[in-house]
């Protein structure tokens, strides 16, 4: 077997064997810790005895596959998300990665016994969180999170890089050239870099994404172009001077949101490439560390990463939410998921590549923190959901969604659903579905057989149907085929309540109907206000705001404004408590029990 054989060979066993073993990942273990552990035994000092040590290639590997993480990320992160969760999230990242590094910085320095500077770079290093950590994690655990939670998290992953690469790069400089800092130095990279990376970004995406819709191509090449243009746009950003990593979130945001080709087969091709991405890069980032020096940091790293989990990271999130009124339960949440995955390791490589006395050192201390965070915080963040009463309702979507322009203004799409056990559809006829007048069955399977559905025709359990309706009518017709889901996750009727009321309707029509006393100041005000000025932040599904013995529960919204809002009567309230808007024992925002 030729050398370039057995090179191609080993790469494509240790992927291969990589993806068997992220089968283990549904009992607990993050699949980018599986990745990282399986490049780590295919090392030097581990069964399979590749030595890798060219840290330049790695960068390169490493800033590739960032890049299509992030653009991925990015196509799939939805307007009204961005718009919910980007003032917080630039907050976190910007003044959080500040607080996190300085807390951190000298801790370390303090931990270490190194001089400040030194324990300020580390701290830099390990203050970021990571997007292909986050994006994986958030996907995998099995929770629903509210809109507010998760758009914060995203964006902040995805949005935080440039202030820990000036850092990062500045500290290095400082350190080489010995010299002090310069605020003004400081204000200005830090413009540079998110002014160029905000600009560059919606601009290139703007162009790519009309390049995109106008030209007809090969179904399979759309996805290849948007990740070129992508790849494209992240180069010439950072050629630029400016970030390169929240120039392409960007990008994807921008083509993802656009009427185009970027459709149900592109974020199937995208998935499969940043998936692709993730295990490459944790692969060869795994090859370049050596198991047993790691155990000799293991002391000093586990006490570095207790103090990011326990104070620094949660220090960071309370200063800079605080504007932004989060209630505790999602601030503690975000807290907990201040996962460090690929980022402070590549960012670790900059000491290494500038050859900065104690390099590897710093380089050995970031990679076992990253892997205390993703053993501690990764295989917990499905319970640690659960456990401070985030998880809301699984909206009811369609299984797959291919969508046609239609000559009327609705947005038309051909979508297919499985009827559910607890489904009302089940064993009756297709003449139920006649209340949905522009909706039009297409075709049914069962089993292994097609089928044409006509008059007459009767629906039975684990029917898939196929039909084309306006967009609008996707999670009504989401709710009508599953009815509830499965036992482990919330269900609608127990979040919500059993009744549901207009946004619209008026708070005093509601108080009366359920005996409820209101402050005249409110009387007037539709429901929708009225919750949103209780809760003081842009509401989100899920959101609760409680009227005495009254629970209100934010069901479903449009353009971030009440639409629907769930009804339940609250146990155990004192009934002789007229001050309004009295909670039982909890926030504002806080889900049921």
């Amino acid at each position: 077997m030729s050398d370039t054989n057995i090179i191609l060979f080993f790469i494509g066993l240790i992927l291969f064997l990589s993806v068997l073993a992220s089968s283990l990942a549904r009992f607990g273990p993050p699949l980018l810790l599986i990745f990282l552990v399986c490049g780590m035994l295919a090392g030097s000092d581990g069964i399979g005895h590749i030595r890798f040590d060219s840290v330049p290639l790695a960068y390169f590997i490493a800033n590739l596959a960032l890049a299509v993480i992030l653009l991925d990320g990015g196509l799939r992160t939805h307007w009204d998300s961005f718009r919910v969760g980007l003032r917080p999230a630039l907050s976190l990242a910007t003044v959080g990665v500040l607080v996190s590094a300085s807390l951190a910085g000298a801790v370390i320095a303090a931990v270490l016994h190194v001089d400040w500077r030194y324990g300020l770079l580390l701290g830099s290093i390990v203050a970021s969180t990571d997007a292909a950590a986050v994006f994986s994690q958030l996907r995998s655990s099995g929770v629903t999170l509210n809109q507010r939670v998760s758009a914060t998290l995203e964006i902040e992953s995805g949005t935080n890089d440039p202030m820990a690469i000036f850092l990062v790069t500045y500290l290095i400089a400082v350190i080489g050239k010995h010299q002090g800092f310069a605020l003004s130095a400081i204000a200005g990279e830090l413009l540079r870099q998110f002014g160029i990376g905000v600009v560059g970004g919606l601009a290139l995406g703007y162009a790519l994404s009309v390049l995109v819709s106008k030209l007809q191509l090969v179904e399979g090449l759309y996805a290849l172009m948007i990740c070129s243009g992508g790849v494209m746009a992240f180069t010439a950003i950072n050629q630029l001077g400016g970030s390169g990593f929240l120039g392409i979130y960007l990008v994807g945001l921008v083509v993802g949101n656009r009427r185009n080709h970027a459709t149900e087969h592109v974020f199937r091709v995208m998935d499969g490439l940043a998936w692709l991405a993730q295990a490459g890069m944790f692969l060869v980032l795994g090859l370049l560390v050596s198991p047993s020096q790691l155990w000799a940091d293991a002391g000093p790293a586990f006490l570095i990463a207790l103090f990011l989990i326990l104070v620094a990271r949660p220090a960071a999130v309370f200063v800079s939410l605080l504007p932004f009124h989060f209630p505790l339960r999602e601030q503690g949440f975000i807290a907990w998921v201040g996962l460090r995955g690929a980022v402070p390791i590549v960012l670790s490589l900059f000491p290494l590549m500038a050859h900065i006395k104690g390099g590897q050192f710093l380089f050995d201390i970031t990679f076992a923190v990253v892997l205390l965070s993703l053993i501690i915080q990764g295989t917990s963040l499905g319970a640690m959901a659960r456990l401070l009463r985030l998880e809301v309702p699984r909206e009811p979507l369609p299984e797959a969604v291919f969508n046609f322009e239609g000559r009327r203004p609705e947005r038309y799409q051909m979508m297919a659903y499985r009827i559910g056990a607890a489904s009302s559809l089940a064993n009756t006829t297709a003449d139920v579905l006649g209340r949905f007048p522009d909706l039009r069955v297409v075709a049914a399977t069962r089993g292994d057989r097609l089928l044409f559905p006509k008059t007459g025709f009767v629906y039975t359990v684990d029917d898939r149907l196929y039909l084309i309706a306006p967009e609008h009518d996707a999670q009504e017709l989401g709710q009508l085929f599953r009815g509830d889901g499965r036992r482990s996750e919330p269900q609608p009727r127990a979040f919500f309540g059993s009744f549901t009321v207009n946004g619209t309707a008026k708070v005093q029509d509601l108080a009366e109907a359920y005996a409820v006393a209101v402050d005249a100041e409110f009387a007037d005000l539709s429901i929708a206000e009225y919750m949103r000025r209780r809760l003081r932040r842009r509401p989100v599904r899920g959101d609760v705001v409680d009227l005495q013995a009254l629970r209100m529960t934010v069901r479903s919204l449009e353009n971030g404004v009440i639409i629907q809002v769930g009804l339940q009567l609250i146990t155990g309230t004192n009934p002789a408590d007229k001050r309004e808007g009295r909670r039982s024992t909890r926030d504002p925002g806080d889900g049921p029990r």
